[in-house]
């Protein structure tokens, strides 16, 4: 057993201040375990989210030390530090202590059409076949989980509300790349707008953070190769 000491960023709707709180960290336990700890037997009045316990939700991503993680999948004794600070995510807006408004991140991601769209409508159930490769293209950006850890690291996302967020542009390549969607150009013009992937600074943190080691930063560049190659090939028709 390991006395730790938790200092909380709280926020009660009015103001922000930070509240300490000490208990014993056995192996294995986790954040989210310790945070449950605290709210049943420190401190009811603690809020934060959480549900699956298992790495999969996404709704419990806060900071930790600095650094966005999932509070289910990260062990106290694996951080190394009698001192574990725990904030909310940046570029969300705080509701209470440890949650935030997820509303226009949502928005954002429906906002790319995070679906299979055909070109042609079906009276009955059509079995649409895919090969192995033809699933590696796309595969590893259906593991995003939503958790908003890259949003909260993304430079142009603090400084730009109408831009649409590392997530939200990896969902729609994840659809662009998939050989059953024809939904590409729809999408395009959506991606093509002032909020859209030439807003991206490049900076390489959203998939630095991600838990599930999506990256968000190869998605945005390779929609950035699909809107050029979109946008010249309609200039191009235009001329002819």
């Amino acid at each position: 057993m390991v006395k730790v000491e938790f200092r909380i960023r709280r926020f009660d709707g009015e103001r922000s201040y930070w509240e300490s709180y000490e208990l014993e960290a056995k192996r294995g336990m986790t954040v989210l375990e310790a945070l449950f700890h605290i709210k049943e037997n420190l401190d009811g009045s603690l809020a934060f989210r959480a549900s699956c316990r298992m790495g999969i939700c996404g709704s419990c991503a806060v900071k930790i030390n600095d650094k966005p993680r999932l509070a289910c999948e990260t062990q106290i004794l694996a951080i190394g530090k009698s001192l574990i600070k725990i904030e909310p995510l940046d570029n969300f807006r705080i509701l209470k202590d440890l949650v935030t408004d997820f509303e226009g991140f949502f928005a954002k991601h429906k906002k790319v059409k995070p679906y299979l769209i055909r070109d042609v409508s079906y009276s009955n159930p059509v079995e649409l076949l895919q090969s192995p490769r033809e699933l590696d293209r796309y595969y590893i950006y259906t593991l995003c989980i939503k958790c908003g850890a890259c949003y909260s690291v993304c430079p142009a996302a603090a400084t730009r509300e109408s831009y649409l967020g590392p997530a939200a542009m990896t969902a729609a390549y994840r659809f662009c790349a998939d050989s059953r969607d024809r939904g590409k150009r729809k999408r395009i013009p959506i991606l093509s707008e002032d909020g859209g992937v030439w807003r991206c600074h490049l900076a390489m943190e959203c998939s630095e953070v991600c838990p599930k080691g999506v990256e968000p930063a190869k998605a945005v560049q390779m929609m950035r190769r699909s809107t050029a190659i979109e946008m010249i090939r309609s200039l191009f028709r235009r001329s002819r």
